[in-house]
């Protein structure tokens, strides 16, 4: 078929919020070509969502990201945990929680730790990040429609400022374009699960004197109970601006012209618990929290990523976080296929392994909300009851049961009840401190751009195997024998058995996807390596099937 395009390139994103920041990002550290469209001029200006957690930090830290992420959130840096109370002039007061890491328990999985950044904080580290990866970033662009065929997609885009149309040819489509996605509508692609659970007001006011009320009180939000004027309170800078999330409710007829400035200072006034308190409204957004997921996540070139996958409640920023994820597991993959060394199959593991960790995480975000008594939020009868995997696990432990994986467990639940991270197939690879001449590496620094391929002192025959198939099969496999020998190409740090933390004997093997993700794992030798590794890699990578 002929086409006329302006433009042509590999990946085309529609949407430029957190997810399709991300996914610029990571095609652009992966030296995949691409294209991002955006129909508003800017970044988001109001302070959404800001907690970023232990994965979603490893990413963009593996991405050359993380400490410029630190640097714009360091005016939140020491702002830890959710205070509940009747205001914060009375008695009435409960922490939540009070530490994300209480006694620094996470180093033990993690370099990275949980992150508060706001949203308008952070896309504009991401920005600058994906251009200087070499992201053609187009704010004021709005998608049209699109059209795809057997070998890619034709999408018009239209410049929001002078009014003009152009065409753009891509391999593939990804769809970050929110809850209301247009890309997901057109495709017919349905949508499961609770539906609407409540809805706020984002209200953005400045106020000199609240921070003499919060005093020390150093708090992530603040969620505050008055029958009265209940409703979340978070802060910006710790000093004069804020964030009050009122709530809202158009079922009962009740509209965004019912909240003036006055009722929104008056509402304010009275969950804090200062009558006199000056409030000065800057700003309101309205905002709705839901329980949705996808029904497919993919329709042949085109695919789904963060809010047109899923909806969550917002309470622990599960949302955000799996979205972003989301834009990691595609980007690797998309990559391996436009670059040769794995089949057109891979892509259809990335709905088989996104779309159960999504269901398992909105559900755990509608259980923790109830568990908090967010405002405006009446769960329904048994949301939030039982027995609930632990905020990390959901963040840091969930496993991949199928996909581009060899040997995981199908009937090993999504999210466990506690945390594992012992090296089996379809787990986040451990983290351990390893040197590397002079350097100091975690194992996680070296997964991003191929897959690696671990042995260690008696497994030389599965490191001679890799490099052999790495250069028979054109695919980029990284092969590092770990150890103390003067062979090894890493030592573990402190004399540290990285074979038992990776679940392995001393001659097995480990392979783990760019992602992270453990794709197979061998507990010793066998009697063809090379025969064996050419196995798993056919079926993790879909090999077999020819480009």
């Amino acid at each position: 078929m002929n086409h006329k395009a302006e433009d042509r390139v590999p990946v085309l994103i529609v949407g430029g919020s957190l997810v399709g920041l991300s996914a610029s990002l990571f095609l652009g550290r992966l030296g995949i070509g691409h294209m991002l469209v955006e129909k508003h001029s800017d970044t988001s200006k109001h302070p959404r969502g800001r907690g970023n957690n232990v994965r979603t930090m490893e990413l963009f830290r593996v991405a050359r990201a993380e400490d410029q992420i630190r640097e714009a959130a360091s005016v939140l840096a020491e702002n830890h945990g959710i205070l509940q109370a009747g205001s914060l002039t009375g008695d009435d007061q409960e922490w939540l929680f009070k530490e994300i890491d209480p006694g620094g328990g996470l180093a033990r999985f993690s370099p990275s730790g949980w992150c508060l950044c706001s949203q308008n904080d952070l896309e504009p580290v991401l920005v600058r990040c994906a251009r200087r990866m070499g992201g053609d970033l187009r704010f004021s662009s709005e998608l049209l429609s699109f059209d795809q065929d057997g070998d890619g997609v034709t999408a018009v885009v239209k410049d929001r400022e002078t009014g003009e149309h152009h065409t753009v040819r891509a391999d593939y489509l990804i769809a970050a374009d929110g809850p209301r996605s247009p890309v997901r509508e057109k495709l017919g692609i349905g949508q499961s699960g609770p539906g609407d659970l409540f809805h706020n007001v984002s209200i953005t006011f400045r106020s000199r004197a609240l921070a003499d009320v919060v005093g020390d009180r150093r708090f992530i939000a603040c969620y505050l109970t008055n029958p009265e004027g209940d409703g979340a309170l978070l802060p910006v800078d710790n000093r004069e601006y804020w964030v009050f999330h009122a709530p809202w409710h158009p079922e009962s007829g009740e509209t965004l012209e019912d909240f003036p400035d006055e009722r929104c200072a008056s509402h304010i006034r009275t969950a804090v618990g200062s009558m006199d308190l000056d409030v000065e409204i800057t700003g309101k957004a309205p905002w709705h929290a839901a329980e949705r997921v996808a029904d497919r996540y993919s329709s042949g070139r085109v695919f789904l990523a963060g809010d047109s996958a899923h909806e969550m409640s917002p309470t622990g920023a599960f949302g955000s976080n799996t979205g972003i994820q989301d834009a990691h597991n595609l980007a690797w993959k998309l990559a391996a296929v436009l670059n040769g060394w794995a089949g057109p199959g891979l892509l259809e593991t990335y709905e088989e392994e996104r779309r159960p960790v999504a269901e398992a995480t909105s559900a755990r975000a509608s259980a923790r909300s109830a568990e908090h008594s967010h405002p405006g939020y009446s769960p329904a009868p048994g949301v939030g009851g039982g027995k609930q995997s632990g905020v990390l696990t959901v963040a840091l432990g969930y496993r991949y049961a199928r996909g581009a994986v060899h040997g995981a467990d199908p009937e090993q639940p999504i999210v466990p009840e506690r945390m594992e991270l012992g090296g089996a197939p379809g787990t986040r690879a451990p983290h351990m401190w390893l040197r590397r001449s002079c350097e100091r590496v975690s194992t996680l620094d070296l997964y991003e751009e191929s897959p690696v391929l671990l042995t260690g002192p008696k497994g030389s025959a599965w490191h001679a195997a890799g490099l052999a198939l790495a250069d028979r099969l054109g695919m980029p496999l990284r092969c590092f024998h770990v150890g103390e020998d003067a062979d090894a190409d890493l030592a573990p740090e402190d004399g540290a058995d990285w074979a038992e933390v990776h679940g392995i004997g001393p001659d097995g093997a480990i392979l783990v996807r760019p992602d992270g993700f453990v794709a197979w794992r061998t507990d010793g030798s066998a009697r063809d390596p090379e025969r064996t590794l050419q196995e798993v890699l056919k079926s993790v990578f879909r090999t077999s099937a020819k480009r």
